[in-house]
């Protein structure tokens, strides 16, 4: 008699089987598939025109998506694949197998349309008791784009290689008027090379205008900062009848550098420096994350390799989402956020700031740790008044939830889900993709957060 469970794979079911029994109550598919079932997808919906053959319906497509980027799938093909090999994409696709074109058309054609299912989930969890804002975390983290650094070029090493091809062509057109072609070696032909050289003159050529736009784009965007700077310098000599000391702010150079650069894959990423070192080609995404929950609730994508320029743009998403998830009354963010200019944006939007004048003391002393910072002055700024919140024992302990907030939800999204590179182009369809990334997550939380 055998100690072991007999395998059969070729008895054929009684009864056809139910995909239904196939997960377990708990299981993150049926959870996905009941939220997405609860939201409002008339958007998308209507979208469709009803002509043709009939077309999979919106939910089950962007349950697939959710649940895929919720696991660590976010191939196309890969998720088609999955829909016949996994139990659980089988429960969420009910049997059916959307092509890889499908999941792919529809993740680019809704892209816009997350940014309103984002919030609707956030809604909900608010309905299911697992949110309430109060305070929120904000950071940035470093996301490689889909394309690589070794397709950048310079401006400087364009017009190198403009003069290179212009003196080849030149050289080609010389050989292509002697009547005797004895020097051009077999298998080339001319005509073919010269237009090679022709088209990569263009291409560069419209790199060049691209890089001069961006050019003139920082200079404008650096003179307004300049004229900020010298005004603010200028009301403060009126205000206390001296001459202001420090630093004279350096007028902003127009014009194109050298080393200003674009990637001939994804036109819109940038390099930028990454954590342990090196460089990559890269968009700087940003999250603000609620520290009872861990839920993301506002997202944003920049350019930008550091974080000053992104707290108003994070407060104008909190303020348009206010009237559905409630009002944040405190932000805590890392010195990259810190200026005078974004702590008087919080206070003027009614949010307490927390940002870190400077980097963190490893090692202060146990009185440090233990005491209270000197009383206020009267009349201090809100720059001052800011830093002594944050040495106060309040304001260390509140300051201390940053890290334990949103950087794990970071390493989770990297290294658990395996979200470590976009896989679309351009920063409006990464954005896009980025709020997928937070709504998979959110459900990944809620689904662990729900009263069972």
């Amino acid at each position: 008699m055998s100690h072991f469970i007999v395998t059969d794979r070729k008895t054929d079911y009684l009864l056809p089987p139910s995909l239904d029994d196939w997960l377990n109550e708990d299981h993150l598919a049926r959870f996905i598939v009941e939220v997405i079932d609860s939201l409002d997808l008339s958007k998308l919906t209507r979208q469709y025109a009803g002509r043709g053959s009939k077309a999979y319906h919106p939910a089950t497509l962007l349950a697939i998506l959710v649940y895929g980027y919720a696991t660590g799938i976010f191939s196309s093909r890969r998720l088609e694949q999955a829909t016949y090999d996994s139990v659980a994409f089988r429960y969420i696709a009910a049997g059916s197998h959307p092509d890889h074109d499908s999941l792919a058309t529809f993740r680019r054609r809704f892209l816009e349309e997350l940014s309103d299912l984002f919030v609707q989930v956030l809604e909900m969890a608010r309905e299911m008791k697992l949110l309430k804002l109060g305070n929120v975390c904000l950071d940035g983290t470093k996301i490689q784009a889909n394309a690589s650094r070794h397709r950048a070029l310079s401006h400087g090493h364009i017009e190198k290689l403009e003069a290179q091809l212009k003196a080849e062509v030149q050289e080609l057109f010389a050989l292509a008027e002697q009547a005797d072609q004895a020097e051009v070696p077999d298998g080339v032909s001319l005509p073919e090379e010269i237009k090679r050289r022709e088209d990569r003159l263009v291409a560069m050529a419209a790199a060049k205008a691209k890089i001069a736009a961006r050019a003139e784009e920082r200079y404008q965007r650096e003179k307004a900062q300049y004229d900020e700077k010298r005004a603010r310098r200028k009301a403060k000599e009126e205000e206390t009848g001296r001459k202001w000391g420090g630093r004279v702010p350096k007028a902003p150079e127009p014009g194109v550098r050298d080393s200003d650069q674009i990637n001939l894959t994804d036109e819109e990423s940038r390099i930028m420096p990454v954590a342990g070192g090196g460089f990559e080609q890269a968009y700087n995404a940003q999250a603000a994350v609620d520290p009872a929950t861990l839920l993301v609730v506002a997202v944003g994508v920049t350019q930008a390799p550091n974080d000053k320029e992104q707290v108003e743009p994070m407060l104008a998403t909190l303020q348009a989402q206010a009237d559905g998830l409630g009002s944040v009354h405190g932000m805590i963010a890392d010195t990259g956020f810190y200026s005078e200019k974004n702590i008087k944006a919080c206070e003027a939007a009614g949010i307490v700031p927390l940002i870190a004048v400077a980097r963190d003391e490893h090692h202060p002393g146990w009185r440090e740790r233990h005491s209270e910072p000197a009383a206020l002055p009267e009349h201090a700024t809100p720059v001052q008044a800011m830093s002594h919140r944050l040495k106060t024992r309040a304001g260390r302990a509140l300051y201390a939830l940053r890290k334990q907030t949103v950087e794990p939800v970071f390493g989770i999204i990297k290294s658990v889900m395996g979200f470590r590179q976009f896989s679309l182009r351009g920063w409006q369809k990464v954005t896009g993709e980025w709020t997928l990334v937070c709504l998979a997550w959110n459900l990944k939380r809620m689904a662990k957060l729900r009263p069972q």
